[in-house]
């Protein structure tokens, strides 16, 4: 039996949230973004007028401005938008239990075996939660129905907002093969461009390209992505009560100002690698590579990244493998705006340990330093971000919280972002 298969996807999730509250802003350009002063100044998300304006998401809000100088910017509320999601996803269970999340907007639904309980097709089960959704809960969602995962997150990208779009073998071809490789998931600004080395620009492009061409340049991810423009990806939907695999962990912060000095960077990585080491031990993980990512002030960005010789849940480690990062791949006293640093390759097992060139082995973790950071997590989970931590954090103006200024935040939350 070919599979039905639904991705449903938010209209403009964190602006139509914001918007309950706010319903005389409705017909009003708005933008949900950071807070200017502390420079988390960029777009998240917008509505329909904003976007008629060219209003784009990810875009610094001055630029925005620039495009839409009469732009009203609401602040984020990340808690409602989880408790929003959160009901959303209980209205799909209602219909499957093979409920997938996809980020906190989007969730793919496999209505095979329900389907019949509930309408004749899969688009009049779409239009059905859809009306839900938009009755019971004030938003819209738009809905891609078809037999496998890619093609149904692409139809729900097709028309929006509030549409349901049906992609089958009748016209997959006319929907899908003229779309630009970029409107696929899994390809990014890297991939695109490696397909358009290879002269791939549509998606029927890339369904009939040669297979041993796709894997010399890109190995396995090149056929697969071709097997995925085909209409041939069998991944199936997961159960909704599933455990989410964590795959990376990563923590970063555009800072109230700009790190200039080598203590700043410091400070900078120290913090932020504490952060991602507490969330590794709390998923009883280990990695075995560090990633960093360095925004300039010309908000243009590098990522690096440098396999560990010895895995790790420790942030005096972590943060001193994106210390040397930042050293070799950034000039010296160039400002950084914004840093990431993300613990991959994730393991829940130490593997053997890997030998250098010389072939020596690392020495095992500071025994110290292990226990330190190991109180460090007992002392958060019961007090918050008032817990004592690093000196560095002690009068910082990064934007780090500072145990010594009595702000307290609560158990299990996070900081704000």
């Amino acid at each position: 039996m070919e599979r039905i298969i639904l991705h449903c996807d938010c209209n403009a999730f964190y602006a139509s949230v914001e918007l309950l509250e706010h319903p005389e802003l409705k017909e009003v350009p708005v933008a949900v973004g950071g807070d200017d002063d502390s420079r988390h100044g960029i777009v998240l998300a917008k509505n329909e007028p904003a976007k008629a304006c060219g209003v784009k998401t990810a875009q610094t809000l001055w630029q925005a401005r620039q495009n839409c100088p009469n732009l009203v910017v609401l602040p984020p509320h990340r808690k409602r938008y989880l408790e929003f999601s959160k009901k959303i996803n209980e209205i799909y269970g209602q219909y499957t239990d093979l409920v997938e999340p996809f980020g906190i907007d989007e969730s793919w639904l496999d209505v095979t075996g329900s389907l019949h309980l509930f309408a004749p097709t899969g688009v009049h089960l779409a239009n059905t939660i859809r009306n839900r959704i938009k009755r019971e809960l004030g938003l819209t969602i738009s809905v891609g129905v078809s037999y496998n995962k890619i093609y149904a997150k692409l139809g729900s990208d097709y028309k929006k907002p509030d549409a349901t779009t049906l992609i089958d073998h009748s016209n997959e071809r006319k929907i899908v093969w003229p779309m630009p490789v970029s409107n696929m998931i899994y390809v990014g600004k890297a991939v695109e461009t490696q397909l358009r080395r290879l002269g791939i620009i549509t998606l029927g492009q890339l369904a009939c390209a040669d297979d041993e061409i796709l894997a010399a340049s890109m190995g396995k991810l090149g056929p697969q992505l071709k097997r995925n423009a085909a209409g041939q990806n069998t991944d199936p939907v997961a159960f909704q009560d599933a455990p989410e695999e964590v795959k990376s962990v990563g923590n970063g912060m555009t800072f109230r100002r700009d790190l200039t000095s080598m203590q700043d960077i410091r400070t900078g990585c120290a913090c932020l690698a504490d952060e991602v080491a507490s969330r590794l031990r709390r998923h009883g993980l280990y990695c075995g590579a560090v990633q960093v990512q360095i925004k300039g002030t010309d908000l243009k960005s590098i990522s690096r990244q440098r396999t560990l010789l010895r895995q790790t849940d420790l942030g005096a480690e972590i943060g001193q493998v994106a210390l040397e990062l930042i050293g070799t791949n950034w000039p010296a006293g160039k400002p950084i705006r914004a840093l990431t640093i993300t613990a991959e390759h994730l393991s829940r097992e130490l593997s053997p340990v890997q030998m250098d060139l010389e072939g020596k082995a690392p020495g095992p973790p500071d025994k110290r330093t292990e226990k330190l950071e190991r109180t460090l997590d007992q002392l958060k989970s019961r007090f918050g971000s008032a817990a004592p931590g690093r000196g560095s954090r002690i009068g910082n103006d990064l934007g780090f919280a500072d145990p010594a200024a009595g702000k307290k935040t609560p158990p299990g939350e996070k900081e704000p972002f």
